[in-house]
C-alpha cells in the first residue's frame, strides 16, 4: 500500500511537471501571447508572495513596504544594464564605451545583497514596534522608495525621474537571448515559453527553499515570534536576530524578482511600484493562505490572472449592454479585492487554501 501510495505520488509529480512544460503552448494556443505574458508575470507574482509569506506568514510582522525591495533589484539592472549611466555621465562612458552589459545573473547576486542590506536596515528600528504601528513604518519606507526613484532626475540624473529607463538589455542565458526565439532545428520555442521556464524554475526554486525553512529551527522560531513574541523570547529564542533575518530573506526574494523583471519588461518606470502593488501582494497572501506556501502559490496565480480575466469579459459587456463603459475595470477589480477580503477574514481567516488544522 505505501509502495502503491509513493508511485502515486511520483506518478502525480511526473504528470504535473507535464502539464506546466506544455502550459504555455496550450495557453499561446487558444489564448494567444498576450495570455502566455499573463503566466509569465503570475510566476513572478509567486516568488514576490512566497518572499512577503516568509516576512507576514512565517514571521506575522505586517509588511506593507514590500514593494520597495523589487524596485531595488529592477532599477539595479536597469542601471548596469541600459546606455542611461554612460549616457548621463561622461566618466561612466570613459570606462564602459560600449555601453553597461552587466550580466542578469551577476546583477541578481548584487541585488539579493543589496535588497536583504534595505531589509535588514528597514528591520532594525522596527523591532519594537508590532501590528498597526509596524505597518505604517513599512508604508512610508515603502513610499520613501518610491519617491526617491521619482525625483533622482536631478541634480544628477540617476533614475530619469517619472520618465523611467529604457532600452534594458534582455534576459540572456549561455548566450541565449529570451527576447527571441530559440530554434533547437525540429521546433521553434518563443521568446515568452523561454521567459516562462526560466521564472517557472526560480518560482519553484523560492518554493522549495520557503519549504526547508518552514520546516527547520529558523522557521520554528519564526512561528513563535509570531504566535507570542515575549513566551518565544523566554525560551531563548533571539528575536531581534530572527526578524532581521525575515526581513533580509523575504527581501532578497523580491530583489531577484525585481532583476528578471527589469529584464522581461526592457523598461521600468516609479509607477511599477507604487503602494497599491504592496497591497495586492499581501492580499494574495491573505486570500491564499497566509503561511501556507501552497494557498498563497494559489492566491498568487488567481490574484495576477483575475484582472486579466475581468478586463477581457467585463469591458466588452459593459460595451454591449451600456455601448459604453459605465464603471472602470480597475474600479471593479478594487471592489471586488475588498469583497473578498472583507470575506475571507469573516468566514474563512485561514485563506482559501488554509494550513490544515487553521480554523
Amino acid at each position: 500500500m505505501i509502495a502503491f501510495n509513493r508511485l502515486s505520488q511520483t506518478a502525480y509529480l511526473y504528470l504535473g511537471l507535464l502539464a506546466l512544460i506544455l502550459l504555455p503552448w496550450l495557453v499561446g494556443f487558444t489564448g494567444g501571447n498576450y495570455w502566455v505574458r499573463v503566466l509569465d508575470f503570475a510566476l513572478l507574482y509567486i516568488v514576490l508572495a512566497l518572499g512577503l509569506n516568509v516576512v507576514v506568514g512565517f514571521a506575522g510582522l505586517l509588511d506593507l513596504g514590500y514593494i520597495a525591495f523589487y524596485a531595488l533589484g529592477a532599477y539595479s539592472f536597469a542601471l548596469l544594464a541600459s546606455p542611461h549611466l554612460p549616457q548621463q555621465f561622461e566618466s561612466v562612458a570613459a570606462i564602459f564605451p560600449e555601453g553597461m552589459h552587466f550580466s542578469p545573473w551577476m546583477v541578481a547576486v548584487f541585488s539579493i545583497i543589496l535588497a536583504a542590506l534595505f531589509g535588514i536596515i528597514l528591520g532594525l528600528p522596527t523591532l519594537q514596534l508590532r501590528g498597526d504601528y509596524l505597518a505604517i513604518v513599512t508604508l512610508g519606507f515603502g513610499e520613501i522608495i518610491r519617491i526617491f526613484m521619482n525625483n533622482l532626475d536631478r541634480p544628477l540624473n540617476l533614475t530619469n525621474g517619472p520618465k523611467g529607463i529604457t532600452a534594458i538589455d534582455p534576459i540572456q542565458f549561455l548566450g541565449i537571448s529570451f527576447a527571441k526565439p530559440l530554434d533547437l532545428g525540429f521546433v521553434q520555442i518563443p521568446g515568452l515559453y523561454l521567459v516562462f521556464y526560466l521564472f517557472l524554475l526560480l518560482a519553484i526554486a523560492v518554493a522549495i527553499i520557503c519549504t526547508h525553512l518552514q520546516n527547520s529551527r529558523i522557521g520554528r522560531a519564526w512561528v513563535a515570534i509570531r504566535e507570542d513574541e515575549i513566551a518565544a523570547k523566554a525560551m531563548g529564542i533571539n528575536t531581534r536576530n530572527m526578524k532581521l533575518l525575515a526581513f533580509a530573506i523575504g527581501a532578497s526574494f523580491a530583489g531577484v524578482a525585481g532583476v528578471l523583471f527589469s529584464a522581461f519588461q526592457g523598461f521600468v518606470s516609479p509607477e511599477s511600484f507604487t503602494l497599491w502593488e504592496s497591497i495586492v501582494i499581501l492580499a494574495m497572501v491573505v486570500l491564499g493562505g497566509i503561511g501556507h506556501i501552497p494557498g498563497v502559490i494559489l492566491g498568487a496565480v488567481v490574484l495576477a490572472v483575475f484582472p486579466e480575466v475581468l478586463r477581457a469579459i467585463v469591458q466588452p459587456l459593459q460595451n454591449v449592454i451600456f455601448g459604453h463603459v459605465l464603471i472602470d475595470v480597475e474600479v471593479i477589480r478594487q471592489l471586488i479585492y475588498g469583497l473578498a477580503l472583507i470575506l475571507i477574514m469573516l468566514y474563512r481567516p485561514g485563506g482559501i487554501w488554509q494550513k490544515s488544522g487553521t480554523k
